[in-house]
């Protein structure tokens, strides 16, 4: 029986998005909640499966993100935001996790996240007081986590970032290439080179894997928890009363692994030139907790790896795809990839 005497639910802008509808009755429990139930709601759609939502009028509006996962990584970043960055006293790095909405037949979740608003580094042309602040989380994140008690129920939800996830990932994606022939596939003669061609990148690979793998385990770092994503658009920086302070968004790839993986990871974001003074940023940031870097010849091995790694995992969807639904789409991700070995350069100048 509808209840007569009760407020109206705020209109939320509709979409054909899977758990819509479950996500509106949280949103309009939430919305009643932070005072924004009344006055107009506006949907912006920011990328694929994320939204704002501005609701409410004068001072009452708020805005929200709203964000559509696929269940097993919706529960890797509860653990994060509300388990292991708490534990490691590091909760307000991340836009606190205000509801979740899960679709009625476990397809999909909903996660509704404050909006934290814009603020992300300039990787063309960084500010040296922001990147600071960023590097300085970084470290946080990195010497808190290593040797604690998070991190092998990390390892267990999210797996391994450092050696495991390179031979897996190089050792997947020789698999799925050599697959890509008839008569499973037939490809162009154009396609034929571009698979040899890198078979022959990830054939070499192979044969150096005992030495990548040994520094990546012994001078790569200690393990840690990761973000697993340090691209600048998923840092946020805001000036506060207290000066700037530095957030990170985007934890779908949160796991385990050596500092080397993050490290390469953002510092492959910004030119050349800058990447020197945002590593040693991070040299005397770890310092206080006792860490010493290797020389730039390993760090430069150990970034290089952890890139290849990422490579290789970009090569199994594509390779998939073709093998499974010839997706036309296949060789001209397979043909990216193959852009980025060609550009691929030493991280620090030696």
């Amino acid at each position: 029986m509808i209840d007569a005497s009760a407020p109206p639910r705020p209109s939320i802008p509709g979409t054909a998005e899977p758990g819509w509808a479950e996500l509106g009755e949280v949103l309009g429990e939430l919305l009643a909640d932070h005072g924004a139930d009344e006055g107009p709601t506006e949907l912006e759609r920011l990328k694929s499966r994320v939204y704002r939502l501005r609701a409410g009028a004068d001072g009452g509006a708020r805005s929200f993100v709203l964000k559509r996962f696929d269940p097993w990584l919706a529960r890797r970043n509860e653990l994060v935001l509300q388990r292991w960055l708490p534990t490691l006293g590091l909760g307000a790095c991340a836009p606190r996790l205000l509801a979740t909405a899960a679709e009625r037949y476990g397809r999909c979740v909903w996660h509704v996240y404050e909006d934290l608003g814009e603020g992300a580094l300039d990787a063309a042309h960084p500010d040296p007081k922001p990147v600071a602040a960023v590097v300085d989380l970084i470290a946080q994140l990195h010497t808190r986590a290593a040797g604690h008690a998070v991190v092998p129920e990390c390892r267990h939800y999210c797996g391994n970032l450092g050696a495991p996830f390179f031979v897996a990932n190089l050792r997947d994606a020789i698999a799925v290439l050599e697959a890509l022939a008839p008569p499973k596939v037939d490809p162009t003669p154009q396609q034929g080179a571009l698979r040899g061609r890198l078979l022959g990148r990830l054939y070499q690979l192979r044969d150096d894997l005992p030495r990548r793998v040994h520094l990546l385990e012994t001078l790569g770092g200690p393990d840690t928890l990761l973000h697993g994503d340090l691209w600048t658009t998923n840092t946020l920086v805001s000036p506060t009363a207290r000066g700037l302070v530095a957030r990170f968004i985007d934890w779908d790839h949160a796991a385990v692994g050596p500092v080397s993986y993050d490290l390469s990871t953002f510092l492959y974001r910004f030119p050349k030139p800058e990447r020197w003074w945002i590593l040693e940023a991070y040299r005397r940031a770890v310092a206080g907790a006792g860490w010493r870097l290797p020389p730039t010849g390993i760090l430069n091995a150990v970034f290089e790896t952890a890139e290849y790694a990422r490579y290789a995992n970009r090569i199994i969807w594509p390779a998939v795809a073709l093998l499974e639904e010839r997706a036309a789409w296949g060789f001209e991700q397979l043909a990216e990839v193959e852009r980025w070995f060609d550009a691929l350069e030493l991280a620090l100048p030696e």
